[in-house]
């Protein structure tokens, strides 16, 4: 039987993680435990890689609250083009910037926002998740989080571009990646081996970005229950 490959180990972790009774934090916390006990070389790049993102204030020119955000127009799983107009016209919108199918951490963050969909639904809003894969893979990124709204393709970053999210995976992670099993360019359509910072925007019916939570470091994620709090106080702010 062949040995099986980092990437295969961490997908195994991952499914582990999902199925916890656990806050988001703490699922995405026992896969960055198993990256290190697999492989603190590998867990030392993105430490350096985290650090030199930090150092460059990457991702701290997006969009702000009280800020407008940018229109999009995006194709879906299913190649159904989305408008973000179309969507703030029903209500507050929770758009999820994610790194891709492939991303233990963005299949954790996808699944839970999958799991307080109803609430956000309850509450008049609706979540959107974005991703700068190919529409295949995003509908392997819904399917694998059960999720009950669209995953958007973002292709070749445009949008995360403009936000100012975009950055550079650079040589050494991008060589540690390719060695654990991990090659993103089949699923971009790219070699350019670039990604968005994973962030979370708030976006109220007027188009106005009221909360956000961005972080360079993709092992952490916007808190489920502080999603939600900060989606009740922009629905309660308007009635």
């Amino acid at each position: 039987m062949a040995e099986k490959t980092f990437a295969e180990i961490l997908e195994e972790a991952t499914d582990r993680s999902r199925d916890m009774d656990a806050p988001l934090g703490e699922r995405l916390a026992a896969v960055a435990d198993e990256v290190r006990r697999l492989s603190p070389e590998f867990a030392a790049t993105v430490d350096r890689m985290v650090a030199r993102l930090a150092a460059s204030n990457v991702g701290e020119t997006a969009p702000k609250p009280g800020e407008a955000m940018p229109e999009f127009i995006l194709p879906d799983e299913g190649g159904r083009l989305v408008r973000l107009t179309d969507l703030i016209d029903k209500g507050p919108v929770v758009l999820s910037f994610n790194r891709g199918h492939w991303c233990p951490y963005c299949r954790l963050n996808v699944a839970g926002l999958a799991e307080i969909a109803p609430e956000v639904e309850n509450l008049g809003a609706r979540i959107v998740a974005i991703s700068p894969e190919k529409a295949r893979y995003a509908k392997e990124l819904k399917s694998y989080a059960n999720a009950p709204f669209p995953v958007l393709a973002d292709i070749n970053n445009a949008y995360a571009l403009e936000l100012n999210l975009l950055f550079w995976v650079g040589d050494e992670k991008r060589e540690a990646m390719q060695a654990g099993g991990y090659d993103i360019a089949p699923y971009q359509g790219n070699d350019a081996w670039m990604l968005p910072i994973p962030a979370t925007f708030i976006v109220d019916r007027d188009g106005v970005v009221k909360a956000r939570y961005i972080d360079p470091d993709y092992r952490r994620r916007m808190d489920l229950d502080e999603l939600l709090a900060a989606l009740r106080s922009v629905i309660e702010s308007t009635r």
